[in-house]
């Protein structure tokens, strides 16, 4: 689908104190979906501020990835225990890449997006002096155990917080995550909250987007792998008891929750007012979100920050969202969202019911949440300065004359 948003004009760059900073990505995923967009806009952007970026990690279709591929499917007949003793081995050739890397390109600083049992970048931190960032996106050990399997829990406890406090700067996207960093022991001179983010370009420049204004067809959206518990079908009750309007439900992406919901709509009768897209390319969400009146972020664990929320905000979208510490770091109820109790009954409901029949509420909502997204810079771009900032001080306080005696910088030869 075509991308309808218009373009916000860019803000100038923050000056980053360097002109250039040589940044080593280390990572550890191969899966092709949000955690893959975050690396590559990430990677872009410090790419496009001008930084040199080398990226080590595993690919989807390289050796990496397919030898990862394989190891997954392998872990899924064998027990929890085994698959992560075969983890914790794999730092051994992921340690050989990064020192390989390590000694051709030469970095100032290492980046590393955290993973449960990743122990290299922290053996490489410790070896040659060379400051390392933490990106983490969530306390693995505490969302493995509560979501997945996890069977040496007290162990990825361990190692997982004693990575955590050998960073010279760790990034949460959340402060209510930086809570888990501070409990496990991380200075919070350390912490420095960097959430998720948007190209600038994606920011519309004005007004919220033209299907949160329409009166029909109410549209409401939802981005992302669906799944049972964000609660889709609350939407399809509200759809079928408010007849006198015309009302839709448009599913942008896959999940295990579709096939209920198709069953669901078919008994009340309203397939009609149901679409689903199915997965699509990350750069086609924009144009989709042209098409939403009303986005939907109907759960989410308590430390997360979604991506989807910063998509929906730049895409001009009135927003309905769980009513979390986490969320309220992004969003304001009333004023760029409508919150609701995920405790209470009936709450997600009656915020869609809410939002359903007020066209002028969703374009106040609609146009604060982008207001927001320019005023605070909440960009990939504008992360990426951040980024540079914080690369740039460690550089620095390494290169001090007081830390000589405490840290080994690798040393470039002129012209690397």
């Amino acid at each position: 689908m075509p991308d309808t948003s218009p373009s916000v004009a860019t803000p100038p760059p923050r000056s980053s104190g360097r002109e250039r900073v040589r940044i080593l990505y280390h990572h550890r995923i191969v899966a092709d979906d949000g955690m893959r967009v975050h690396v590559n806009a990430i990677v872009n952007a410090l790419r496009g501020a001008g930084h040199e970026v080398e990226v080590v990690g595993p690919t989807a279709s390289g050796e990496g990835g397919s030898l990862t591929a394989r190891v997954a499917g392998f872990r899924q007949r064998m027990p929890a225990w085994m698959g992560e003793l075969l983890e914790i081995a794999y730092n051994l050739p992921t340690h050989r890449r990064l020192q390989a890397a390590l000694r051709k390109f030469r970095p100032d600083v290492i980046y590393e997006r955290h993973n449960l049992f990743l122990l290299s970048g922290a053996w490489a931190r410790k070896r040659l002096g060379i400051p390392l960032i933490l990106e983490v996106n969530a306390p693995l050990a505490v969302e493995r155990a509560a979501y997945g399997r996890l069977a040496l829990r007290r162990l990825a406890r361990r190692m997982e917080a004693d990575v955590w406090r050998r960073a010279d700067a760790v990034l949460p996207v959340s402060d209510a995550l930086a809570d888990h960093l501070r409990g496990a022991g991380v200075p919070e001179d350390r912490i420095h909250v960097v959430p998720n983010a948007v190209p600038r370009p994606t920011v519309v420049a004005s007004g919220s987007s033209a299907a949160a204004t329409r009166h029909a067809p109410v549209t409401f959206g939802f981005v992302g792998f669906a799944r049972s518990w964000h609660g889709l079908d609350r939407v399809l009750e509200v759809l079928a008891a408010r007849t006198e309007m015309d009302m839709r439900l448009l599913i942008v992406g896959d999940g295990p929750a579709l096939p209920a919901l198709s069953d669901q709509a078919r008994r009340l009768g309203i397939e009609n007012k149901l679409t689903f897209t199915g997965a699509v390319e990350h750069t086609a969400i924009p144009g989709c979100l042209a098409q939403v009146s009303v986005a939907l972020q109907p759960d989410v664990t308590p430390y997360a920050s979604p991506l989807k929320l910063f998509e929906y905000m730049a895409a001009g979208c009135a927003i309905i969202a769980p009513d979390r510490a986490n969320i309220r770091e992004i969003l304001e109820h009333e004023r760029t969202a409508l919150l609701f109790d995920p405790h209470t009954p009936g709450a997600f409901a009656a915020a869609v019911d809410q939002l359903a029949g007020d066209a002028a509420l969703r374009r106040r909502l609609g146009e604060a949440a982008a207001a927001t997204v320019r005023e605070r810079d909440m960009t990939w771009e504008g992360n990426a300065a951040r980024i540079a900032e914080i690369a740039t001080e460690l550089v620095e306080k390494t290169a001090s004359p007081t830390n000589a005696t405490t840290t080994a910088p690798m040393q470039r030869t002129e012209g690397t």
